[in-house]
């Protein structure tokens, strides 16, 4: 069993086997396979990372959130939405878990079977990361950087605590809204409106 350092505080737990092991994508795949009650993640440097559960709060908003994109995709039909437990491997070979990500149909569809099957060797055109409590602001801020140089077009990430949500694009800056009311899709999402009273409640 995985212990925390502090159980009232939880946090990401760093594990570099580099010198020791390093494990192929097959060996990664398995050990998630093998270990369902924990949440890997894998830095572009290899090292594991195992991520603490969500509080009741962060998992509520989530499950919230995601229900806004599904409802908006099956009216679309222009991509395939994902929750948090799907695993991406990135370009950078990073593989990463974003809270709600979205891809294009017809990049998801140029996937093979067995490469949709197990962790998608793509980066999502849209990530959503929210905060919980535990998680560090400045390490979540340098996973959405990872994000966007791995091709991600558009993504954002709440800090549910200060009420404030940060935008990142394609090359350009960062852009921080303060208790914002909605926030738009842009032309990633085309006509997809997120209202925010569900994340500020």
């Amino acid at each position: 069993n995985i212990k925390y350092k502090n159980q009232n505080r939880m946090t990401a737990i760093t594990i570099n086997f580099n010198n020791i092991l390093k494990l192929t994508d097959e060996q990664f795949y398995q050990l998630c396979q093998d270990n369902p009650d924990i949440k890997f993640e894998r830095n572009q440097w290899g090292k594991l990372i195992i991520m603490p559960p969500t509080g009741g709060e962060t998992g509520n908003r989530n499950s919230e959130m995601n229900a806004e994109f599904v409802i908006w995709n099956r009216q679309t039909k222009l991509g395939k939405v994902f929750d948090s437990s799907t695993c991406f491997k990135l370009p950078n070979n990073a593989e990463r878990s974003p809270d709600i990500s979205w891809i294009k149909l017809e990049r998801w569809n140029s996937l093979s079977e067995e490469q949709r099957e197990k962790f998608p060797p793509i980066a999502p055109d849209f990530v959503l990361e929210l905060m919980s409590p535990s998680d560090r602001l400045k390490d979540t801020q340098e996973k959405m950087q990872e994000y966007v140089a791995a091709g991600v077009k558009l993504g954002w990430l709440f800090n549910r605590q200060a009420r404030r949500v940060e935008i990142y694009r394609q090359g350009q800056g960062v852009e921080v809204l303060d208790s914002p009311k909605s926030l738009s899709g842009e032309d990633v999402l085309p006509g997809f409106v997120l209202n925010l009273s569900i994340v500020w409640v």
